[in-house]
């Protein structure tokens, strides 16, 4: 018997924060034909609060990763609200991961890892897997650790 989407989140037993509203003059996430567009997320907490801290100071490497997978969590809320399922999305095409870091901070693949392996996790391996981008800022808005936007096949 397959696994949907749904039930494989369902059974990671995460929660979803609050998709979180734009703060600015931009929508959340945009459908255009068969592709669903993720504008950049932050790391919402289920309190609705962010995770906030630069990488390499405030955070280590693995404080990022959860920082990534929250970010993660944050999307999914986002893609629930729009579309109502998991389901609905046929492949993860695209992840650009922005990490705010020091200077000397240089693991920003692994950080992104975090939000990678939760949607491998979801759709799976085949599906929740696609071409990546990992790189470091100087700063992201609020001091948030990471910010990622990805792109998205619909059925």
């Amino acid at each position: 018997m397959l696994t949907t989407p749904d039930q494989r989140f369902k059974d990671l037993q995460l929660s979803l924060p609050p998709a979180p509203a734009p703060k600015g003059i931009y929508k959340p996430c945009l459908a255009d034909g068969k592709y669903l567009y993720l504008s950049g997320h932050g790391p919402v907490q289920d309190d609705g609060s962010l995770i906030i801290g630069r990488i390499g100071r405030e955070l280590d490497g693995e404080q990022g990763k959860l920082a990534a997978r929250q970010v993660g969590l944050t999307m999914l809320a986002t893609i629930r609200a729009y579309a109502g399922s998991f389901d609905k999305i046929k492949r993860v095409i695209k992840v650009l991961g922005m990490v705010n870091c020091t200077p000397d901070f240089e693991k920003h693949p692994f950080v992104i890892n975090g939000c990678s392996e939760l949607f491998a996790a979801v759709w799976g391996e085949e599906n929740g897997i696609g071409v990546r981008s990992a790189v470091g800022f100087g700063s992201l808005p609020d001091n948030i650790p990471v910010e990622i936007e990805a792109l998205f096949e619909l059925i």
